[in-house]
């Protein structure tokens, strides 16, 4: 490639790793997102930094873990003083378009400095409200099919917004941002995803581990939503209503592919694929995600890079985190970051996907118990979560996860740590903190996450202000100003 690549940015929301055919899932059908796959490298052990949505993209966007600047909640958003890929792109030249509304992610003025173009070209014509099934269904926020009518919810209308964008692309470079709700609950789809997974055939989710071990925001989520008695019948159609989204998606990054081809852009364009964090799903007897969760099926992000390039069907087991997104876009446009970030460009493993990378990925969430008053107050169905954390702010208590190629290892500020041995319990069930044999590896994650703490606590700005500014106010005693 010998000009500045374009990028397509895909990022759908709550999507579990391995929820995905080139993750490892066989019972979902994922084609589109395999071939992306085939064409370039996967990252199976890539971590977003936050388990919730918009502190998670403001961490993509910026290079800055959440705690580097307070962006921890669904409300404090970046501001215009703030650096986001976005911006440094267009202000190198690349067109921007953002198709669609969805992206929780800028406070007002940012997206108007960001990007050319944002919304859509083809409008929606249905949200995500609707009626729930009787019983215990709104718990597990589960509608199941809906209409093929010909309504047009936003996930749709972004994508048909971004196959009439690239129908008639501006001049090269060009980024097109498009951040979508799906797989995200609700948990419902039409015809003929809905019906595409077997039922009978999935597994049934991963069971809860030894409760003495557990953060206590499980059972009470659990007790509170009246979902301990769920049956595996259960959760394994809300499982297949999710795999029938994730088809949905499939297909609309299909059209989205075909289109950059159908537009000779192929050759030119880097795709990136990732999502803001994952989901429950019935792992644990939870739904859902929460502020301080920092499970594998909560972290663990299907980033897929491909184009430019760089050799297909490669797959990396290095630990990476999302904050390394940002650096990896700048260094294959050519561009230079203006401030400091905590990303390392992930340029290297797509050359190799072996070479060395990272020692820990780190995870944080949650809340002081004095932060209880900014936290969310949402309406039905989120209403039994948000109580819980009002109730009880110590069950969304500040939490720290670092993991290794092997370990994974939980601070948490108001309740015992936990350390999981991934090697032998890839399903992180079995808490192994406090145990002799273990101490010399729980203290050197701990050792860790207080190295990091410290090290990416704040960022100097990068203009500087000068020492002694003038003031223009008279001096104390003397005479009043006319």
């Amino acid at each position: 490639m010998t000009r500045r690549p374009n990028f397509v940015i895909l990022m759908p929301d709550q999507l579990r790793a391995d929820a995905v055919g080139a993750f490892g899932n066989p019972y979902v059908r994922t084609p589109h997102l395999d071939a992306l796959a085939a064409r370039g490298t996967t990252f199976n052990q890539a971590y977003v930094q936050h388990p919730v949505c918009s502190p998670s993209r403001a961490s993509v966007l910026t290079g800055w873990y959440p705690h580097t600047a307070g962006h921890r909640t669904l409300t404090h958003l970046l501001k215009e003083h703030e650096p986001n890929l976005l911006r440094i792109l267009k202000d190198a030249g690349y067109h921007v378009t953002w198709a669609g509304a969805r992206g929780d992610t800028f406070a007002p003025g940012v997206t108007e400095a960001s990007v050319h173009e944002y919304g859509f070209s083809v409008m929606p014509t249905v949200g995500y409200g609707g009626e729930y099934p009787d019983g215990v269904w709104s718990r597990l926020f589960y509608r199941g099919a809906v209409p093929d009518d010909g309504r047009i919810d936003p996930d749709e209308a972004a994508i048909r917004s971004a196959e009439r964008w690239l129908a008639d692309p501006p001049e090269q470079p060009w980024v097109l941002f498009v951040p979508l709700v799906a797989p995200h609950c609700p948990f419902q789809v039409e015809e003929p995803w809905f019906s595409q997974v077997d039922r009978d055939a999935l597994p049934d989710p991963v069971a809860p581990g030894d409760p003495s071990g557990e953060p206590r925001y499980m059972a009470a989520i659990r007790e509170r939503y009246g979902i301990g008695e769920v049956t595996p019948e259960q959760w394994r159609e809300v499982v297949a209503t999710y795999y029938g989204m994730i088809a949905r998606l499939d297909d609309q990054l299909g059209r989205v592919m075909g289109a950059v081809a159908d537009a000779g852009a192929a050759d030119d364009t880097v795709t990136l694929f990732f999502a803001d964090h994952g989901e429950y799903l019935g792992d644990f007897g939870l739904i859902e995600k929460w502020p301080s969760a920092m499970h594998d099926c909560i972290t663990r992000d299907p980033l897929i890079i491909s184009g430019g390039g760089f050799a297909g069907g490669q797959a990396s087991d290095a630990m990476v985190e999302m904050v390394d997104v940002l650096p990896t876009v700048l260094e294959l446009a050519g561009v230079e970051a203006p401030h400091r970030h905590f990303g390392r460009s992930l340029v290297p493993l797509l050359r190799d996907p072996a070479a060395p990378h990272r020692e820990y990925a780190f995870t944080e969430g949650g809340f002081t118990v004095e932060e209880e008053p900014r936290m969310e107050r949402p309406g039905f169905p989120y209403d039994l979560k948000g109580a819980l954390q009002h109730e009880d702010p110590a069950l969304v208590g500040k939490a720290v996860a670092v993991r290794d190629r092997e370990w994974t290892y939980v601070w948490r500020l108001y309740e015992p740590a936990e350390l999981y041995h991934r090697a032998s319990d890839p399903q992180e069930r079995s808490n192994l903190a406090g145990r002799a044999e273990h101490a010399a590896v729980e203290q050197r994650l701990r050792d860790a996450v207080l190295r990091w703490m410290v090290e990416t606590a704040d960022v100097i700005p990068p203009t500087p202000d000068p020492r002694l500014p003038q003031v223009a106010l008279p001096a104390p005693g003397g005479p009043v100003a006319g």
